[in-house]
């Protein structure tokens, strides 16, 4: 892997995603429209929408960011591109490190953006600091692009890859926490829960609501996080085939 090819590689990517207004639309303006619609929802229990509603914001760009990487992703499959790519001098970890690279900066927009809004003009309050709850949302949307980026791979359609959303995504927002405590359920989902990477979002994110500074177990679950999105890149660059089937 090299420097060069990957920032050629996500240079690409970023001029396509571009000239591709409705997916920046979507990107950028779901998280904050789906705040908007949470605040209003609990405009009465503003208690709930603090407590909630900081979860939400980490798990809002994840569900955007994977649909839309898994789609693009394929769609380069479709076409050829990603196989005439390959059958260039370039290598797996260069094209999933350039794509990681190009959706991660649309994440770190988007992320500051639905962050700025819910805190200050939804009333959204935490305890902790503005960057920290930032660098959970990016993070997270990280992780929505890694997951993106892998399982794409096992998609043969478009409509295969948004499948993966209730297959995939859905567990994983029953089961981390947001609805009810992790350590209060069942033990067989309890301990699949403890194996799922929005557990971990949702405990830094549901941290740094309630305490005003980072301790360690905040620390520890985004790096586990951080573990999970260059798992899911290394399962991407083991799965990405050089030739379309």
């Amino acid at each position: 892997m090299t420097a060069s090819r990957t920032l050629a590689t996500a240079a690409r990517v970023l001029h396509q995603i571009r000239h591709d207004h409705r997916t920046v639309a979507l990107m950028l303006a779901v998280p904050i429209l789906l705040m908007t619609l949470l605040k209003y929802v609990w405009i009465d229990s503003p208690e709930l929408f603090n407590s909630a509603g900081t979860s939400l914001l980490g798990i809002f760009p994840f569900l955007v960011m994977f649909v839309v990487t898994s789609v693009a992703t394929l769609r380069e499959r479709q076409t050829g591109t990603l196989e005439r790519l390959l059958a260039m001098p370039i290598g797996k970890g260069d094209l999933l490190v350039g794509y990681l690279l190009a959706f991660g900066l649309m994440a770190l927009i988007q992320s500051v953006l639905a962050v700025g809004v819910s805190l200050w003009l939804l009333g959204l309050q935490v305890a902790g600091s503005t960057w920290s709850l930032t660098l959970v949302a990016v993070l997270v949307a990280l992780l929505g692009t890694a997951c993106g980026l892998a399982l794409s791979a096992f998609a043969q359609t478009e409509f295969q890859a948004v499948q993966f959303m209730p297959a995939f995504v859905l567990p994983q927002f029953l089961l981390c926490g947001l609805l009810a405590p992790r350590d209060q359920m069942v033990t067989v989902l309890s301990a699949i829960s403890d194996v799922l990477p929005l557990s971990y979002a949702v405990d830094a994110a549901t941290d740094i609501a309630t305490n005003a500074q980072l301790d360690s177990g905040t620390w520890t679950s985004m790096a586990v996080v951080a573990a999970f999105i260059v798992g899911a890149v290394g399962l991407g660059a083991a799965t990405l085939r050089r030739r379309t089937p």
